[in-house]
């Protein structure tokens, strides 16, 4: 079982949530800072091949602990609903390949 915590306090946009996001899953310098990127690189998460810092074992899920959600949810609904959308998108890639979901929101 792995964790990480998206510190989403300092996400107030779209760029910063990239940013924070490249910073947190250390994301290959060429990460493009949109949400298809995002779902690429952690799209990859079992696969060691450097989009992430976070290398999973077989059939291990990443915890993303995500520390007063409710409040950034409230501020920033479409930031919100948008990493909603992207981890349903990158566990769906690993359903469809015949994985396991490999994240798991944490709202705090």
């Amino acid at each position: 079982m792995a964790n990480i915590t998206l510190p989403v306090a300092k996400i107030s946009d779209w760029p910063s949530f990239h940013a924070v996001s490249a910073d947190t899953f250390g994301f290959p310098d060429f990460y493009g800072h949109n949400n298809n990127a995002w779902i690429d690189c952690l799209s990859y998460l079992a696969d060691d091949d450097g989009m992430s810092s976070i290398v999973l074992a077989d059939s291990e899920v990443l915890f993303l602990n995500l520390p007063g959600f409710d409040a950034f949810q409230h501020r920033y609904p479409d930031i919100a609903a948008g990493l909603v959308e992207c981890v349903d998108a990158v566990n769906d890639r690993y359903v469809a390949g015949g994985d396991i979901p490999r994240l798991v929101l944490i709202p705090q």
